[in-house]
């Protein structure tokens, strides 16, 4: 059975955005088919290398095949991306040039992979891209209290009518499968069929609060800054707008070096900036990506590049040689920890 084809959206303006030169360094924080690990292995070829992560096993596995061309350039980690610095420091993988991050469902997923991502196919409610993990899809829909599964349908989804569609699944329970919950949501809302399925935002919904998505977000956005070199590039895509807020906010705060209130005559905060943001407005699919790739109608792609190289980022470094030796699959290389050294030595000279 072959794979569903997998669509990297925004393909050439994740590369330009990462400045992706030959030699450089890369992490790919959610690698899924491999689509934009594979532009980014290409362009940064020779010697380019790239870590690529992803809470789906299935995906790691896609993007083993995907990917196979630069095996010896690639290392694909199965984990949440929540865990980006441990797994740096492990693998003696920065600091990096460009970070990524595609918060979108990959078509894995999406194509009916039995795991209730979509109401497009008939499954069980589990919505996990983890499989280890305990928290599922049918747990929030059969056992969460009213008010609960109504706050996160609207928090999440921003479903205006969340409390109704709340109500009826709670008289509906049990709720096995993913076209029973999607005909309750359609009898809640009683309204005919659109552009987007009324059963959009709230299968939405309760992907997110199953994964975690929003927390390990915010979670994760300041290890990448931590992790990029002098003018390293983040580069995030988003697809709901509570993910794009997220990002938006964050690049605009590390954008500056006072983060007070407007009303605080004196700065107090001691605060840094270490991102410049290199788009200013952000980035969205060309109408004709959008009528080849409809799944890319909703993605917003925001850039920002390290403007400084911290004391603790050298000292990161500085620890690489003393890790406990392990096989790393010669990730770990000491010839690259004395460059990165004298690297580092140098700008530090240059900036006294």
């Amino acid at each position: 059975m072959l794979e569903p084809a997998h669509i990297p959206v925004l393909l050439s303006e994740v590369v330009e955005g990462l400045a992706v030169k030959p030699g450089g360094r890369y992490i790919d924080c959610t690698v899924g088919g491999g689509g934009h690990a594979a532009a980014i292995l290409e362009q940064s070829s020779p010697g380019g290398q790239l870590l690529g992560i992803d809470a789906d096993p299935s995906a790691i596995e896609l993007a083993k095949t995907r990917l196979e061309a630069y095996s010896n350039s690639t290392l694909l980690i199965n984990d949440n991306f929540v865990n980006l610095r441990d797994i740096c420091t492990r693998f003696g993988f920065s600091p990096v040039h460009g970070i990524l991050f595609d918060l979108g469902l990959s078509s894995i997923q999406l194509n009916g992979d039995g795991r209730g991502f979509s109401f497009q196919h008939d499954a069980p409610l589990d919505m996990r891209l983890n499989p280890d993990q305990k928290l599922t899809a049918s747990d929030i829909v059969n056992t969460y209290s009213e008010r609960k599964l109504a706050d996160i349908i609207e928090t999440y989804g921003e479903e205006k009518r969340s409390r109704q569609i709340a109500r009826f699944i709670i008289r509906e329970r049990p709720i096995e499968t993913t076209f029973h919950l999607a005909r309750i949501v359609e009898q809640a809302i009683k309204s005919p069929r659109g552009k987007i399925h009324p059963a959009t935002k709230t299968f939405q919904a309760i992907r997110i609060a199953v994964n975690h998505d929003m927390e390990n977000l915010e979670a994760v956005l300041k290890q990448a800054v931590d992790l990029l070199g002098s003018e390293g590039r983040l580069v995030v895509i988003s697809y709901h707008s509570l993910e794009d807020r997220i990002v938006k906010q964050f690049m605009q705060r590390e954008s500056k070096d006072c983060i007070c209130p407007p009303s605080t005559p004196i700065c107090t905060c001691s605060h840094t900036r270490s991102l410049k943001l290199v788009a200013r407005k952000v980035i969205k699919p060309s109408p004709e990506e959008v009528l080849f790739n409809p799944r890319s109608r909703s993605a917003k792609l925001r850039v920002a590049e390290r403007i400084t190289v911290p004391a603790e980022s050298y000292a990161m470094v500085e620890n690489l040689n003393s890790l406990p030796r392990m096989d790393t699959q010669g990730w770990r290389r000491s010839a690259l920890v004395h460059r990165l050294r004298r690297t580092f030595m140098a700008l530090q000279s240059e900036c006294f």
